[in-house]
């Protein structure tokens, strides 16, 4: 199959993305529109270059914190918006969980409750535009520690959404372990949301242990360094606890994976773990999901129906409920069969 017959065919094909931070959907069109309603003057092609200029982990978070910075108004996440829903149709998708971080927006003085409600309008607008449902996990944020992390989850609870489902724990996991941040993430089981959180992305399999037994964390975010460690991989196999890998994402932070064809998700695959293929963020590593499924068969070896089993996995490890996900599984069984 050619690479176009590849997107056409995937494209028809429904999925899911379950690890997708929203801010990183935005498009350098969008990106230029805020520069010059911030700045009173043009983003140039070479400001953009420079912005999008990184070379590890931490230049990325730096990067993405300057477009966070250039937010305005809470009208200004209709511009994300528009490009999600844009995003969802180049893609294909019929289902997201995407990751909102606060804490940037609520220290330039934005209302919590306010930003809630225009996510609620703009998710209500794609579901009618699209037919497809965005849900939302807030990012607690290990960036600026435990008690940043405490009020972002008050601020979740005194003003819950029902399109809010859990919370996550992003960032650079050498600044904020996932053991800092265990009394967050108990408090907020204990008020029915769902908790996932990043590990093993740019720290040892320790890391991953904490997010299971200090967090106990649903699903694990990107988790490339179990491959250190087999008895965690067959216990994530065991207990099929899903692995929201986002590859290219791995190979631009250049901490554990030097390039695409090196990357462990092919052993996870083969050793039967729960892997999901995911973006992370599409505009700062210059990916789609399509993009990463074509990666995936060209450069790891994976055939179409080793594919389409990854595509079952991102329903099956959503917060969908079980009827959802056996609807989903049929369309794309259907989607499959049309070929």
């Amino acid at each position: 199959m050619n690479k176009n017959d590849f997107y056409t065919f995937f494209r028809s094909v429904p999925k899911a993305e379950i690890h997708l931070h929203i801010e990183a959907v935005i498009s350098t069109d969008s990106i230029k529109k805020l520069y010059l309603k911030k700045n009173g003057t043009e983003f140039t092609d070479g400001a953009i270059r420079e912005l999008f200029s990184y070379e590890d982990l931490n230049g990325f978070i730096q990067a993405f914190l300057k477009v966070q910075d250039l937010f305005t108004a809470v009208s200004d996440f209709d511009l994300v918006f528009d490009d999600l829903q844009q995003y969802i149709r180049d893609n294909g998708l019929a289902y997201a969980e995407v990751f909102f971080a606060p804490s940037a927006f609520v220290k330039k003085g934005f209302d919590y409750a306010e930003i809630m409600q225009n996510f609620s309008k703009n998710i209500a607008r794609i579901k009618a535009a699209t037919g497809v449902d965005v849900r939302v996990l807030v990012d607690v944020s290990r960036t600026f520690g435990l008690e940043n992390a405490e009020k972002n989850l008050d601020m979740l609870l005194q003003n819950r959404i029902p399109e809010v489902i859990g919370i996550g724990l992003g960032g650079a996991e050498s600044k904020g372990p996932c053991k800092d941040f265990g009394p967050v993430f108990e408090r907020a089981r204990k008020n029915g949301l769902h908790a996932v959180a990043h590990a093993g992305e740019d720290q040892d399999a320790w890391s991953i242990w904490d997010a299971i037994n200090v967090l106990h964390a649903e699903r694990i975010g990107h988790g490339i360094t179990a491959i250190q460690d087999e008895e965690l991989m067959q216990m994530l196999k065991a207990a099929e606890l899903p692995m929201e890998v986002a590859p290219t994402s791995n190979v631009f932070t250049k901490k554990y994976v030097p390039s695409f064809d090196k990357h462990p998700i092919r052993a996870f695959f083969d050793k039967g773990l729960l892997v999901t293929v995911n973006t992370d963020d599409p505009l700062f590593f210059k990916v789609s999901l399509l993009d990463e499924y074509w990666n995936l068969h060209t450069q790891l070896g994976f055939s179409k129906d080793e594919l389409k089993a990854v595509i079952l996995n991102s329903f099956k490890a959503s917060f969908l409920t079980d009827e959802e996900k056996k609807a989903f599984a049929d369309k794309v069984e259907a989607a499959w069969n049309a070929e």
